[in-house]
């Protein structure tokens, strides 16, 4: 019996992890796929305090290594489900471990956000990206496009710029919500072309992408390319959470500052927060908030 069990191995959960051990609670991080999250995807991180540039891969580990350190255990499961009995939460997963805690604390993320259109689940690894990092290298010498305009869209068709011959970053809107520092980069690379006040409406080809088609004021037309990164935001990962966790229309969890979700002794924390800000600092935020609250919550 722990605790606090964390479900999620991201930047909250593992801010959590390092706070909840700090106040002598016994703590579990359950992770499905790679500990330190999304962020292991960026190639260059220059907004956490204290690093004026880091790769998300190495500030994933230094978060695993501190609350590691601090004597948090991990286990690399798919969480399938929560049940309650009285006090005691029980967290089962898909290979049929199960684990219990005083306490749980939800910070499963977001997950990329597809664009919807008509075969794109089927083209996903045959053209159809969402992680420049993981699959850039896989598109050198070749024409690729990005869609998105915020922060991550732009850190991508920067890195991709690297390696492809040329990258069209495709936005529907007419200016970026990312950084003006990484607008101006682009703007410096002469394989890059910027498409404003464009939406893509369909994917061409069958097994493997050969081209996309894009509508600017009115008219379409085909680019044909053999790359497309989908960087248009993210969608929470709380379907198996939704009878203990109240959900907005959007489908992330309602809670306030303090993380506090509905049901007693369950907690949630970053990106899977209903919130206006979703960043690195913000996730640690919660995750610090979320831990807190857990402790108060077992010496009450």
């Amino acid at each position: 019996m722990y605790d606090i069990i964390i479900i999620g191995g991201g930047p909250a959960g593992l801010t959590a992890a390092t706070y909840g051990r700090r106040a002598g609670k016994s703590v579990l991080v359950i992770e499905k796929n790679a500990f330190g999250g999304q962020i292991t995807w960026s190639p260059k991180v220059e907004n956490f305090p204290g690093f004026l540039s880091i790769s998300g891969t190495e500030l994933g580990d230094k978060l695993l290594e501190q609350a590691m350190e601090q004597g948090a255990e991990v286990e690399l499961e798919e969480v399938s489900s929560l049940s309650l009995e009285d006090e005691v939460k029980t967290v089962h997963c898909l290979s049929g471990a199960a684990f219990q805690g005083k306490t749980v604390i939800i910070a499963t993320g977001a997950r990329p956000k597809p664009l919807g259109l008509p075969g794109e689940e089927e083209l996903v690894g045959s053209g159809v990206c969402f992680c420049a990092v993981c699959d850039g290298a896989f598109y050198k010498d070749q024409d690729v496009a990005v869609a998105g305009g915020g922060n991550s869209a732009l850190q991508d068709a920067l890195l991709l710029s690297e390696k492809c011959r040329k990258v069209t970053l495709i936005h529907r809107r007419d200016s970026f919500r990312g950084e003006a520092r990484l607008v101006e980069a682009l703007r410096q690379r002469s394989n890059v072309d910027f498409m404003l006040d464009t939406r893509i409406t369909g994917l061409l080809g069958e097994e493997q992408l050969r081209g996309i088609v894009v509508e600017h004021g009115g008219e379409s037309r085909e680019l044909l390319v053999t790359g497309l990164f989908v960087a248009v935001g993210h969608e929470p990962d709380l379907g198996a959470f939704s009878a203990l966790v109240e959900l907005d229309s959007r489908g992330y969890a309602v809670a306030g500052e303090q993380c506090l979700t509905r049901t007693p002794g369950v907690f949630v924390a970053g990106d899977c927060r209903s919130k206006t800000v979703r960043q690195l600092t913000t996730a640690a935020a919660d995750g610090t908030a979320a831990a807190l609250a857990a402790c108060e919550w077992l010496d009450a």
